[in-house]
């Protein structure tokens, strides 16, 4: 469902990811890893499509469609949605008119905004100007319901865990296994094999801590170092090698074994 090849993108002059090959297919969370300044959020705002990154070689597919040049709001009706970690204060305008533009973004103008809001308890917010005086926590859970509301193919969650206590991460992660269809254990009443033919859903997780591999069910983990994709593996592996080694040693042992 959605396919990098060979990506090169440029931020004010500087190229800042390299060579970038991804796939992701229908039902699959890949969560991304790297030290600061190696490139992953400029990967997600890429594929969101950010003018400012400028793709200087590659494509983006997505759903078989060629968004490589598309603006950020047809990436958004195709159903592609992200979950920034630092967005915006935005003065006059509620949180409740928010989260419907998102719903009318992808045709859903019938959305129970109140009920939505009670999922992530943030219903007493809905009349507050968008994350004006937000805590991290708020913050985390506005991002979500806008998520809830517009229902995207391809959610991209940058840092989710960041800025958020020891009593929202457990919300904020269930949550995106929610939106993302992952449950860590099948139910009773339905196997393995059920639930991964069910999941449509795709998503790529940028984590620094990796605490939401507590919450969602990842499939596969990547590395992104220096603006280079180096790695791809078990993120609980690719997590502990990282802790252990750090990860310019983890990312040169890899490297070594291909």
């Amino acid at each position: 469902m959605l396919l990098i090849e060979d990506l090169q993108v440029e931020l004010a002059g500087k190229t800042i990811l390299k060579h970038i090959d991804l796939e992701i297919k229908p039902g699959e969370t890949h969560v991304l890893f790297g030290p600061n300044g190696s490139g992953k959020t400029s990967l997600l705002m890429t594929i969101m499509g950010y003018p400012q990154y400028k793709v200087t070689g590659g494509k983006i597919e997505f759903k078989g469609v060629d968004i490589t040049h598309s603006p950020i709001d047809e990436r958004a009706r195709l159903g592609i949605g992200m979950s920034y970690q630092r967005p915006p204060t935005i003065h006059g305008l509620k949180t409740r008119q928010m989260v419907q533009i998102c719903a009318d973004t992808r045709g859903k103008q019938d959305v129970d905004v109140e009920q939505l809001a009670r999922k992530v308890y943030f219903a007493d917010f809905l009349e507050r100007d968008v994350n004006a005086g937000f805590s991290g926590g708020e913050i985390k859970r506005s991002e979500l319901l806008q998520l809830m509301a517009q229902d995207p193919d391809f959610m991209l969650f940058d840092e989710p865990e960041s800025g958020v206590d020891l009593e929202n991460i457990a919300l904020v992660g269930n949550t995106i296994a929610a939106l993302l269809q992952k449950e860590c254990m099948p139910s009773k009443n339905k196997s393995m094999l059920q639930m991964k033919r069910e999941r449509t859903k795709m998503g790529l997780i940028i984590t620094h801590t990796g605490y939401i591999l507590d919450y969602v069910t990842v499939d596969k983990g990547q590395v992104l170092y220096d603006g280079v994709l180096s790695c791809s593996s078990n993120p609980r592996e690719i997590l502990r090698c990282i802790s252990e080694m750090g990860y310019e040693e983890c990312v040169r042992c890899t490297i070594e074994n291909n």
